[in-house]
């Protein structure tokens, strides 16, 4: 079992911490943008789902020039949470840390509050553990209602759960990146009791 770190916005640590979000989507990346899904090593269901954590990598000319692995690990490894924070507190006895995602809105307006970014959390500061329960690759836009809201989002007024986690897709990776349909690894968690550090 290894452990790695995960970044996640504010908003998804809240769905994290309310039990609402048991899934994640991130675009597989590779040097030329091509690969294929291992014919060898995955399980096809009616969903299109492939459950792997391998591609083969190919070159311009799509021969096969190597693997690439789940970057987030495989089934049974951890994930501990990097999410954007502040310390507010170094005292003798330990920094003290307070994160963005339980801030209050005046807190959040207030620009004299010098946020750190998630990238920089180191270890000891993580609050979340989770547990991969499994890894899937499959095109973005294959997504199902179901799979929407363990995604951690809700429909809004006269809209559906993937019409809402499109918006939040859009918002995070860009104006387009929901018509680009990338290929993804979808990875599933369950939430560990850690205690707060």
């Amino acid at each position: 079992m290894e452990e790695r770190p995960i970044l996640f916005s504010p908003q998804m640590v809240n769905a994290i911490l309310d039990g609402k979000k048991t899934m994640t989507r991130r675009i597989i990346k590779s040097k030329t943008g091509l690969f294929e899904i291992n014919s060898a090593n995955y399980e096809h269901d009616a969903a299109h789902y492939y459950h792997c954590r391998t591609v083969t990598l190919l070159d311009d000319n799509e021969k096969g020039i190597g693997t690439l692995f789940c970057p987030y690990g495989r089934i049974g490894d951890i994930l501990w949470v990097r999410e954007t924070y502040r310390i507010i507190n170094h005292s003798g006895t330990g920094s003290k840390f307070f994160y963005k995602a339980d801030a209050c809105q005046q807190d959040l307006k207030d620009k004299t509050i010098k946020w750190k970014p998630s990238i920089f959390m180191p270890k000891y500061a993580s609050r979340i553990r989770l547990r991969i329960t499994d890894i899937k690759v499959e095109r973005l836009r294959d997504i199902y209602e179901g799979d929407a809201y363990k995604e951690g989002v809700r429909p809004l007024q006269n809209q559906s759960a993937i019409g809402t986690f499109y918006e939040l897709w859009q918002q995070i990776n860009g104006d387009g990146s929901w018509e680009e349909n990338p290929w993804v690894w979808v990875i599933s968690f369950e939430t560990l009791k850690t205690p707060k550090p």
